[in-house]
Formats: C-alpha cells, sequence, structure tokens
C-alpha cells in the first residue's frame, strides 16, 4: 500500500542532469557557452538596432531579419541562463511550472523560426521572380500580419505539446537527463501513455518542419531558375547576392536538425552513454551555435546590413 503511494505521489520538481557526470567539462562549457550567449545578445542587437535606425533597410526583408534576430535572442534567453545554473549549482532542480515556461518558451522560438524562414523565402521569392510587383505584394499590410502569424502559430502549438506534455503524470523518477526541460526528455519520465503526445508531435513536425522546407524548396528553385535566365553574369551574380545570406542560414539551421535527429544510434552500453554525451553536448551546441550565426553570416554576405553595421560603429565612435 505504501509502495503503491510512492508510486503515484505527483512530482512537484524535476532535477536537471546535464554534465553533472563530467564535472571538468561543466566548467570549460560554462565558459564557452558564456562566450557564445555574449556573441549572440551583440551581435543580434546590433541587427535589430540597424534594421530599426537605417532608412536604406527598411523594406520587408530586414523586417523579417530583425524578427529573426529578436527571436535568436529570446531562443537563447529561454534556455541558456538553466543551462548555465545547471553548471554552476550542485542541486540542478527547476520547479514544475518553470519546467512548463520553459519548456513553452523553447519550443514556441523553434517553431517560430521555421515558419519565419519560410516567410522570408517567400520574400526573396516575390523580390527575384516578380520584382515588379514586389511592392504590391510584400506591402508592409502583407509583411507586417506575416511575421505576426508566425510568432502566433509558434506559440499555439507550443501551448498545446507544453499542456499536453505537462498534463501527463509524473510519478517516480524525477531526473531529466537534459539541461533543460527538452520536452523528449520530459516525456520519457511520464508515467502513463504518451502516444497522444507522440501522435501530436509527429503532426506538428509535419506542419512546422516538413511544410516549411517544403516551401524554402519550392520558392528556392524558382529563385535559382530565375536567376540562371538572367543574360548578364553581373545580373546573376546580384541575383544570388540578395538571397545567399538567408539560404546560407535555412541550411544551417535545418542542417543543425537533421544532424541531431538523423544520425543513428548506438546498441553497445559503452557506446550508448559516449553518445548520450554527445547528443548533450550537440543539443547545447545547436541552442547557441545557430542563433551566433545568424548575425555574422547576414553582416559578412550581405553589403546593405555590412554598410548600415559599419555605419553604426562609426557613430557610436564619433558620440564616445
Amino acid at each position: 500500500m505504501d509502495m503503491n503511494s510512492n508510486q503515484t505521489s505527483p512530482v512537484m520538481a524535476f532535477v536537471l542532469l546535464g554534465l553533472s557526470a563530467h564535472p571538468k567539462l561543466e566548467k570549460t562549457f560554462f565558459m564557452l557557452i558564456l562566450l557564445m550567449y555574449l556573441v549572440i545578445l551583440l551581435g543580434n542587437g546590433v541587427l535589430i538596432l540597424v534594421t530599426i535606425l537605417d532608412s536604406h533597410l527598411d523594406t520587408p526583408m530586414y523586417f523579417f531579419l530583425g524578427n529573426l534576430s529578436f527571436l535568436d535572442i529570446c531562443y537563447t534567453t529561454s534556455s541558456v541562463p538553466l543551462t548555465f545554473n545547471s553548471f554552476l549549482t550542485p542541486r540542478k532542480t527547476i520547479s514544475f511550472s518553470a519546467c512548463a515556461v520553459q519548456m513553452f518558451l523553447s519550443f514556441a522560438m523553434g517553431a517560430t523560426e521555421c515558419v519565419l524562414l519560410s516567410v522570408m523565402a517567400f520574400d526573396r521569392y516575390v523580390a527575384i521572380c516578380n520584382p515588379l510587383r514586389y511592392s504590391e505584394v510584400m506591402s508592409k499590410a502583407t509583411y507586417v500580419p506575416m511575421a505576426a502569424s508566425s510568432w502566433v502559430a509558434g506559440s499555439l502549438t507550443a501551448m498545446v505539446q507544453t499542456s499536453l506534455a505537462m498534463r501527463l503524470p509524473f510519478c517516480g523518477d524525477n531526473i531529466i537527463n537534459h539541461f533543460t526541460c527538452e520536452i523528449l526528455a520530459v516525456l520519457k519520465l511520464a508515467c502513463a501513455d504518451i502516444s497522444v503526445n507522440v501522435i501530436s508531435m509527429g503532426v506538428g513536425n509535419v506542419i512546422f518542419l516538413g511544410v516549411p522546407v517544403l516551401l524554402i524548396t519550392f520558392s528556392y528553385v524558382f529563385i535559382i531558375a530565375t536567376i540562371l535566365r538572367i543574360p548578364s553574369a553581373e545580373g546573376r551574380r546580384k541575383g544570388f547576392s540578395t538571397c545567399s545570406a538567408h539560404l546560407t542560414v535555412v541550411i544551417v539551421f535545418y542542417g543543425t536538425i537533421l544532424f541531431m535527429y538523423g544520425k543513428p544510434k548506438s546498441k553497445d552500453l559503452l557506446g550508448a552513454d559516449k553518445q548520450d554525451l554527445a547528443d548533450k553536448l550537440i543539443s547545447l551546441s545547436y541552442g547557441v551555435v545557430t542563433p551566433m550565426l545568424n548575425p555574422i553570416i547576414y553582416s559578412l554576405r550581405n553589403k546593405d546590413v555590412k554598410g548600415a553595421v559599419r555605419s553604426l560603429y562609426v557613430l557610436v565612435c564619433l558620440t564616445l
């Protein structure tokens, strides 16, 4: 009777395992992630500033870029502080409600970025394949609701997935084998049937991963076909330069996801332990590497952004 009572007692908090078994790695990765987080805040913060302050960047493409930069800051901020806490404190606990909030924010930012990247691909498609109608199609009355709908869609799916996960009974092991309340790691602790969650996440993956990938792919098929029909080499170069930064970001974003979830699982116990550590480090790196690379990619591969950043730097230097 007592045993049954213990098994069904509700979990009020979770323990984040993180890298507890590798204390030396904790110190190393704390410094590394801290440095990368500061670069994320600085790089994306500068991009947001230049898209707001520079009148030459008052276009749909840079409006979406400002949203992407703000999204990257929100995404990393939803998880990195919790990761720091797991590195610095011996008892790595998080309350049930805080876990739900962190899961929602992380899930919402990831889903929103998938939709936003497809919206940005559509913007490039219209600009290159139908330039004469660009200002008409991508008017402010169009691109602002498109960006807003990305945020709403990401928040709605996160609300559904988080509510389905956190309504499950957790009775027993409350140790999450992760740095944060990653939804798959949390679902492993449920002592009930999670088939509804699996189906829901499968549908969500199709909508928020599959559909955006298809839209991006079709957009770039038409974009590349249009650029290749341009007679002059200079025209083709200019056409590719207008979308190369976005395409690079897309490849980095989806390529990392495919690498994380598409690699084969090890079957032997020793290999599984090593893979578990590798999975954690890859997941940790993914959460900061992609948001860190985005502003670097746009600064290096987009001359308008590069010029705006340079102008902002000169302005700050003159002010100081």
